[in-house]
């Protein structure tokens, strides 16, 4: 299978999901609400207003989902992967509002207190939803991982943010059906809405982080440790490395040092193995920008390993080993 039909079925997998996750959502929108008008729980009331975010969220995901997947373009030369960051970012806003939502809920019920009636059926169904949601949930962020897109992983943490909801209010009314003290339904209404106000925000910076370019140290990990274990003797050294995340797709850049009296058509042929090799050990969806720069003699001698360079000015002292630290800054390495 070539790129384009693994591309063409990776999205197209990703667009099932995210419609099956819509109507998911819409049912337990409905269980929950159904559940609310039965019991009159502050609590499910909370929870029913945040699977209101989830059916919003995931219809804005799906689209971004489409959009992400178009082709590079004269305004987009880059591509349009990062309106997945943007997706995310507008999940976690929509449900740090809903969290601070139920805070304020919760804490007004205090004072004006509800009647409660059915907490049986409540306890039922709000297990049934938050069951749902987990097996929803754990499939969406391994698919989200499995993908590297952040719009799966998003929702994924959002629909388990609804589970531990669900979890809690099943406590709750467990509680509440055996004890009669109504205003732990309060409490947890304000707890639920303060860890899910936590669960939004944390969104919210993984988002803005990502459309800021901020470094992924995982990424740059592998990388760095995929081109140290497999580098030639002629790829003498490498420094600016910079790794800029479009979606589900990483832009690579970086400076190699190859011998000065390569011709052209062979200092081509090593910047085509270097990014061969690092789209072999990390996959397909990686674009490699490399700026081959001539050694310098004698300063490049004392790193370069080649033992048969004619042209060597002064003797081999030790071999570089590549690591964050020294192939990140913008200069090349001497002894």
């Amino acid at each position: 299978m070539n790129n384009t039909s693994t591309t063409n079925s990776t999205l197209q997998s990703k667009k099932r999901l995210m419609i099956i996750v819509l109507i998911i959502s819409v049912i337990l929108f409905a269980v929950k609400f159904i559940a609310y008008f039965l019991t009159n729980s502050s609590a499910i009331l909370t929870d029913a207003i945040e699977s209101i975010v989830n059916i919003i969220t995931g219809a804005f995901a799906l689209y971004s989902i489409n959009y992400s997947a178009k082709p590079k373009d004269e305004d987009h030369p880059y591509g349009h992967g990062k309106i997945e960051f943007f997706s995310s970012g507008l999940e976690g806003s929509m449900i740090l509002l809903a969290g601070i939502a139920m805070v304020f809920k919760g804490a007004v019920s205090f004072f004006e207190p509800d009647h409660l009636t059915n907490v049986d059926i409540g306890l039922y169904m709000s297990l049934f939803a938050g069951t749902v949601n987990l097996i929803v949930g754990k499939i969406l962020i391994g698919k989200g991982k499995q993908h590297n897109s952040h719009t799966l992983i998003a929702e994924g943490e959002h629909l388990l943010s609804d589970t531990y909801s669900s979890a809690a209010i099943v406590v709750g009314l467990i509680i509440i059906f055996f004890t009669k003290i109504i205003w732990i339904d309060y409490v947890i209404t304000v707890g639920m809405g303060i860890f899910i106000a936590y669960t939004g925000f944390k969104l919210v910076r993984t988002s803005i982080d990502n459309l800021l370019d901020k470094a992924d140290i995982a990424e740059l990990d592998k990388l760095i440790e995929t081109l140290e274990k497999h580098k030639k003797d002629s790829w003498i050294d490498m420094h600016n490395l910079r790794v800029v995340k479009y979606g589900d797709h990483l832009h690579v850049d970086c400076h190699v040092t190859l011998p000065w009296y390569f011709p052209l058509e062979e200092a081509h042929e090593e910047v085509d193995l270097i990014g061969k090799l690092i789209k072999e050990q990390l996959g397909e969806k990686i674009e490699f920008f490399i700026h081959a720069d001539p050694c310098v003699r004698p300063l490049s001698c004392g790193i370069c390993p080649m033992q048969n360079c004619k042209e060597r000015k002064a003797e081999f002292v030790k071999r570089i080993v590549w690591d964050m630290k020294n192939v990140l800054p913008d200069r090349k390495h001497r002894v």
